[in-house]
């Protein structure tokens, strides 16, 4: 690779570059310490954020009754009630409204480009193939990351993301015996915690609890898995995904 290619690729990687720190309320105080800490690791690695992109976000449980009393805003740091992470839209009350409104649209504008194929014959683009492409570019946007944030959409969410995949069904877009959208999030709920309880060098597998002692002791029923159960603080948690899945079909 030539120097000039490397250095192109060097000013991408710094462009797209995004370094996101989550700290717990107890700690809001060590803030500024946080960010100057990210900034000097970011120096010894030779990259460099934008000061000007950063933003600060204070999630709260909205069903919570008493009154929190937020920290003052970091100076020269913008506090925002919406922020995206890696593709995924979140409010500050932890809903993913906005998101499921944000992969429809992008979805109808790819609809509208099918339907104009459609119309113009183009060679090649018979009903099998649209429906090739919609599943590879649809779904795949409609279910991105959804393990992610599946446990926080509200059922009107799930109901929206269902409606729109039956109005692409009517223009003959949705692939023969295409599974219902719970059901293939479900199934990427499944091959990740697969992934992450079989394999000891997965990132995430260090937040999996220690194995229960019943499963050493007694011969019970079979089980998806044999880890502890985490204890249930608030109806949030429940809506995570390592809590959903060590949950999941329990009872």
């Amino acid at each position: 690779m030539s120097r000039c290619q490397s250095a192109t690729l060097g000013r991408l990687y710094k462009r797209c570059l995004k370094v996101h720190d989550i700290i717990q309320a107890v700690n809001a105080n060590s803030r500024q310490s946080e960010l100057i800490n990210v900034e000097l690791w970011l120096r010894v690695n030779n990259l460099r954020v934008n000061p000007t992109t950063y933003a600060e976000i204070v999630f709260m449980d909205k069903r919570r009754k008493t009154t929190v009393q937020l920290q003052q805003p970091m100076p020269n740091v913008a506090r925002v009630s919406v922020i995206k992470i890696l593709g995924i839209t979140f409010t500050n009350h932890l809903s993913v409204a906005e998101h499921v409104q944000t992969v429809i649209n992008s979805s109808a504008q790819t609809l509208y480009a099918l339907r104009t194929l459609r119309a113009h014959g183009v060679i090649g683009m018979d009903d099998a193939a649209l429906q090739t492409v919609f599943r590879s570019v649809v779904i795949a946007k409609l279910t991105y990351a959804s393990s992610v944030w599946w446990g926080f959409a509200t059922t009107t969410d799930r109901q929206r993301l269902q409606a729109f995949i039956r109005r692409s069904h009517h223009s003959r877009f949705v692939p023969p015996g295409l599974p219902p959208l719970d059901e293939l999030c479900q199934a990427s709920d499944d091959k990740l915690f697969a992934s992450i309880t079989n394999n000891r060098e997965h990132v995430l597998h260090e937040l999996l609890p220690p194995q229960s002692v019943a499963s050493h002791n007694y011969n019970l029923r079979p089980r998806k898995h044999h880890f502890e159960l985490l204890n249930k603080t608030s109806h949030l948690t429940d809506c995570n995904f390592m809590q959903r899945m060590l949950f999941l079909e329990t009872y």
